[in-house]
């Protein structure tokens, strides 16, 4: 609230900013009292060069952070200083450069927009290939030795055929190019659109002068290749979305905010403030997160942790947005607005798995910015070439010149990363991981050792009681006690008394938590205290023989002034799959340790349990750190698995880094791959996923770079006819789809086990 109030501050009033500049602010998101993040989906966004272009540009503008353009989603994201510059600026930046574009909100994806386009790139398609298939009916009796009026009128024929269908297909490459060339700047459609133009030209003229050789079937076949390859890299990418989509459909659109006055109205979710009262009814999705407030329901979290089971929520608990109400109408306090939500959160990770710059995707992006102009010299100097040593045959040279501009279209290069990048994001969210950036990829797969953090990680950070002599008079304060805090050991005693015989409620005054001590209150006048043995026991007679609770477990006592002591042995559970996940990692060869907090007992036990020979116990977050960066200086490729706060610094120093959702949202920010169920089996997918994308990436990059090597000289060497250029280029470009699309066939490398 505080920073909504400071940029309400510094921000000019509504009557002082343009209609255009108040709507574009209403749908950024506040980061901090300086900055804001504005999302605009940029459609005309086709090629590593668009990319490229638009984050320079961008880039430039003062009090503009950071920009980060999306292939996948056509999405342009921009972190930028209020006081410096306007929402205005970055739109008409966007418009200067030739981009339409509109901004965007929370659950703004177009599923309308994204099945148009691919019906238009379809009936392009099928009018292409129609048109493609006639010609070469025609062609047949040209190659068959017909006579020469027989030719012209087949020619002629068959480009009655090819313009109209060409200048109808080609409306994609042709609008792409004219308006790139409109703003100055040249693109991948560019040399396209030039090929396919001087193809056209060429046949014409031969066609009106009598000419042997007529390439109309080339231009159309041309055509139809590029927009198989366009086509299918379409369905790649919205196939990539599709859980993107599918979580932001599911988002709730609003909810009833309930007002000081009580009187209750139906508010939109980009309405909803901290601090908002909203009911949420059974069967309606939570639009944010929030704290319930009141009576509690049960419960389903599986759209933000991927596991169906539900489970009763209480009264004081945490909330997050997406979650489906269950069984009866929950108050929710709201927490974060909708654009700061975990789904929302959940949505942007999904959304950036393409937008990694690791160091094959740095490699394809400066190809992909060089190809215009180098394309156009090569031909050119490809023309010239033949023009002198066919003696001034110009025909000859500028079929020549046709050829290279088709064949070294960098369409496999283009594809070759963020195919195989979207594709692993999808597998991984199909098994509850989610990927911040696809150059983790890279990251994970260079690991050779994994630091787990124990509380809340290995284990489930719930602790449970295990074993208490305490009596049913003992238990029953001891619940009262417990049921006035959050604490873990206190939700752990609150709910082991749930099972045991009612007794009459102690009635409590003077409550008061002490932070790492525990709960002390009066009853009767006497002072009671629930926490640390220790501080607890201080205040008692002499103990009697209370629990000997072994080391490895955690002790909680109960003590009343100058009477007895009861204590509760608690432990915390392992996460489920944590002994597989632990023993799958140690047979790939990687170090597995485990960094603490915890005391040296708690750890070993736990070390024991797990099979891990290497662990730490009593560190601090500065100790955490100082470990994971001397691992690094010893040339070591860490993975930093932890949940907490106090985590953070450890995860930024890891090579890579993973936390649950369950953790904390330093944690979760600070990770690359975030675990949305509670099973750990995800670090060792997340890891032979990352291993076999690595491969795919590799090999798609040999095969563009082979495809080049062995096709540009060719197409040099005026060896390759305009029809012939156009399938291998498309060809190369499909094979990189193809190759990419393994991904999500391939079983992870070690099979999980069924952890009982």
């Amino acid at each position: 609230m505080a920073i909504e109030a400071s940029l309400n501050d510094d921000f000019p009033r509504a009557s002082e900013q343009s209609l255009d500049d108040q709507r574009l602010r209403a749908a950024s998101r506040i980061i901090d009292s300086k900055t804001l993040q504005t999302e605009f989906h940029v459609p005309e966004m086709h090629c590593a060069g668009c990319v490229r272009r638009i984050e320079r540009e961008l880039a430039k503008l003062n009090g503009v952070i950071s920009v980060r353009a999306n292939l996948s989603t056509r999405r342009v994201r921009v972190l930028w200083e209020h006081k410096k510059t306007s929402a205005t600026a970055l739109s008409a930046e966007l418009d200067r450069q030739g981009f339409a574009h509109m901004p965007l909100q929370l659950g703004a994806l177009s599923a309308d927009e994204d099945d148009n386009l691919l019906r238009h790139l379809l009936l392009c398609l099928g009018v292409a290939g129609f048109a493609a298939a006639n010609v070469m009916l025609l062609s047949v009796s040209v190659w068959s030795g017909a006579d020469a009026e027989t030719r012209d009128l087949f020619h002629l024929i068959s480009g009655l055929i090819a313009i109209p269908a060409s200048a109808f297909s080609g409306r994609p490459f042709f609008a792409s190019a004219a308006n790139a060339l409109a703003h100055g700047r040249l693109n991948m459609d560019v040399p396209i659109s030039l090929a396919i133009t001087l193809a056209l030209a060429m046949s014409i003229w031969e066609s009106l002068q009598g000419g042997q050789h007529a390439y109309f079937d080339a231009a159309l076949m041309l055509l139809f290749f590029l927009l198989i390859g366009r086509a299918l890299d379409h369905m790649m990418r919205t196939r990539a979305r599709n859980a993107v989509k599918l979580l932001a459909s599911l988002a709730a659109k609003g909810a009833v905010r309930i007002a000081q006055d009580g009187s209750q109205h139906y508010v939109p979710a980009a309405e909803i403030k901290p601090g908002d009262r909203l009911q949420v009814a059974a069967g309606e999705r939570v639009p944010v997160d929030g704290i319930v407030r009141g009576a509690g329901s049960d419960i389903d979290r599986s759209l933000v942790t991927g596991e169906s089971a539900s489970f009763t929520i209480e009264d004081g608990a945490a909330i997050e947005a997406g979650t489906l109400n269950l069984t009866r109408p929950l108050i929710i306090e709201a927490t974060k607005t909708a654009d700061q939500s975990f789904l929302a959160e959940v949505i942007a990770m999904m959304e950036a798995a393409e937008n990694g710059k690791a160091r094959y995707m740095r490699i394809a992006d400066r190809a992909a910015s060089i190809y215009a102009p180098a394309v156009h010299l090569l031909a050119l100097t490809s023309f010239l070439a033949w023009l002198i040593a066919s003696q001034g045959d110009w025909h000859m040279s500028a079929y020549v010149a046709i050829s290279v501009l088709i064949i070294t279209c960098p369409c496999a290069l283009g594809l070759a990363v963020p195919i195989v990048h979207v594709v692993g994001a999808g597998r991984l969210f199909d098994h509850g991981v989610l990927i911040k950036d696809g150059s983790a990829f890279e990251r994970l797969a260079e690991v050779d050792t994994v630091v787990f953090d124990k509380t809340g990680t290995l284990t489930k950070g719930e602790l449970c009681v295990v074993e208490t002599n305490a009596d049913a008079d003992q238990l029953a304060l001891a619940s009262a006690l417990a049921q006035t805090s959050r604490h873990p050991a206190a939700r752990a005693i609150a709910a082991f008394s749930k099972d045991t015989p009612a007794q009459a409620v102690p009635t409590l005054s003077d409550i008061e938590e002490h932070p790492g001590l525990g709960i002390e209150a009066r009853v009767n006048g006497r002072i009671v205290r629930l926490g640390r043995p220790s501080w607890a026991g201080s205040i008692a007679a002499d103990a009697p023989a209370v629990l000997v609770v072994p080391p490895a477990l955690s002790a909680v006592w109960l003590a009343e002034e100058n009477g007895g002591v009861a204590a509760f042995a608690m432990i915390d559970e392992l996460r489920p799959a944590a002994s597989t996940a632990v023993r799958q990692l140690q047979a790939a060869g990687l170090d597995v340790q485990i960094l603490s907090g915890d005391t040296f007992a708690v750890v070993r036990e736990t070390a024991e349990r797990l099979g891990i020979k290497t662990s730490f116990a009593d560190l601090r977050p500065a100790d955490k750190i100082t470990h994971v960066e001397k691992l690094q200086s010893e040339g070591r490729h860490v993975l930093m698995v932890g949940d907490g706060l106090n985590d953070a610094p450890a995860l930024a120093a890891g090579h890579a880094s993973m936390a649950p959702s369950s953790g904390s949202d330093v944690g979760r920010q600070a990770a690359d791959f975030v675990l949305t169920g509670s099973s750990l089996s995800g670090v060792v997918i997340s890891r032979d996923t990352a291993r076999q994308t690595d491969r795919l990436v590799k090999q798609n990059i040999a095969i563009a770079i082979a495809y080049n090597c062995i096709a540009v000289p060719l197409a040099c060497a005026g060896l390759v006819t305009p029809l012939i250029a156009a399938i291998a280029m498309s060809a190369s470009s499909i094979l990189v789809v193809a190759n990419s699309i393994r991904l999500r066939f391939n079983s992870p490398q070690q099979p999980l086990e069924t952890e009982t």
